[in-house]
Formats: structure tokens, sequence, C-alpha cells
């Protein structure tokens, strides 16, 4: 008999402890947790952190958004096959999906990109789906709302900020964590060399 397949199965869920934004120290992001990405470059710091995961990635997004990923630059970083695509018709019904995802504890990150702020309850009811989802799925489940401009979300664990900074070449980045519970604010310059090699990080 097969075994059954993994976003199905119930298995004893890991401990919560963080997933590394990328292979370096002071970048982790608290599992069973909700977390915010925002800036121009939002999408890039999400298939960062995708990269730090294993398994399926669900990525939702309103069904009327005209800006979706792109299989080539995604392929950068992560293998797109990782990625179920979920495209609800009303804004609440993303937020609403999300929670129902995060409670299963069945994927290790789930990504909803949002075309505004939720609201404080919303997000309070993700983080309780998420700390439920570690206790009884197959992971402790990690979500990543994606939001326009500077964001703001209220109640996130973490907020970060990437933009573009590609004077010194195309894989450049100016990353700032500008909201966490435990850590001040900050800033970092990031470049990569080459596609395939690890991030480089400066303090800015």
């Amino acid at each position: 008999m097969s075994a059954p397949h993994p976003l199905l199965s119930r298995r004893p869920a890991r401990k919560a402890s963080a997933v590394p934004l990328f292979p370096a120290p002071d970048f982790h992001l608290a599992q069973a947790r909700v977390h915010e990405a925002c800036g121009l470059a939002r999408r890039t710091l999400a298939l960062w952190v995708a990269a730090q995961t294993e398994g399926p990635v669900i990525w939702m997004a309103p069904s009327w958004a005209q800006e979706q990923l792109h299989c080539a630059g995604v392929a950068d970083w992560i293998d797109p096959a990782r990625l179920t695509f979920i495209q609800p018709r009303r804004p609440d019904d993303v937020l609403w999906t999300m929670e129902e995802v995060l409670r299963t504890g069945a994927v290790a990150l789930t990504v909803a990109d949002l075309p505004g702020l939720p609201g404080l309850t919303q997000v309070r009811r993700m983080h309780l789906a998420a700390e439920a989802g570690a206790g009884a799925g197959h992971c402790a489940p990690l979500g990543l709302l994606l939001t326009p401009g500077i964001g703001g979300a209220a109640g996130v664990e973490t907020r970060w900020h990437l933009s573009p900074a590609h004077a010194k070449g195309p894989e450049g980045w100016l990353l700032e964590r500008m909201r966490a519970r435990a850590a001040p604010q900050k800033t970092w310059n990031v470049h990569r060399p080459t596609r395939k090699a690890p991030p480089q990080i400066k303090t800015a």
C-alpha cells in the first residue's frame, strides 16, 4: 500500500523553532507565526524564505491580480513544481484560505500576496491557526503576508522591507527589518555575485 500524500498525512508535529531568511545569522522567522514582507521586491523576499523550506509552498493571491510569478525567475530560487497557486475571488477569502491552510499544519510555508493590509483580528486568527497547525499537523507552519508599499499590518511577528539596489549589479537589494518583537530595526545590503552563489550580507 502506497504511503499517503504529505498534504494529507497526519504526522507528529515538529517543534516550532525558526526558518532562516537565508543561510546567515540574525535572519530567522519564527515558525507557527505570521510575518510580513513589503517593498518592491517583496516577492523576491518570499522566494528567499521558500528556498530555506522543504516541500510544497502554497501561494495565494486574488483572482483579479495582474502581477504573477514568472516561472523562469522562480527557478533561480526554488523548483517551480513546489508552488501551488490559489486564487480566491474575494479579498476576505484570501485571508480565510490562508487561515485554514495554516491550521492544517500540512505545509511549511504559506504566502498571501495581498492588495491591502489585513486587520488586527484577521492577523490574530492566523497566528492562532498557525499555532494549532504546529500541534496537529505535519510541521510548524509559517505564514508570510506580502503587502504593498511600506506595509504596516498590525500584530505580525516581524515586518521586512526589501527593495532593489542594483547600482553595482543586477543581484543587489536593500533589506530592512522594520519590526520584530525581540530585535531592533536594522538595514543590510544584500548582494549575490552569481545566481547560484549564496547571498552576501553587509550592514548598510
